[in-house]
């Protein structure tokens, strides 16, 4: 299980990071055509991806807390 944990959080870290990007990507574009629209789509984007990325932190701390346990008890 804890394996699973530390996978999907290194999964949800990656796909936080490129929803991140595109955020930014678009909101810059819509930055230089001036379509306002477009930027706060991006910037509701970037935030999504700074959401998913910090689940994967937790994540993957948890494993990692989960492990410590595990490894005190032997």
């Amino acid at each position: 299980m804890a394996d699973d944990l530390n996978r999907d959080g290194v999964r949800n870290q990656v796909k936080g990071f490129g929803k991140e990007v595109e955020g930014k990507v678009r909101n810059s574009i819509g930055g230089l055509t001036g379509d306002t629209s477009e930027q706060l789509k991006g910037k509701a984007q970037e935030l999504k991806g700074k959401g998913q990325r910090k689940i994967g932190d937790v994540q993957r701390d948890i494993d990692s807390d989960t492990r410590d346990l595990d490894n005190d008890d032997l």
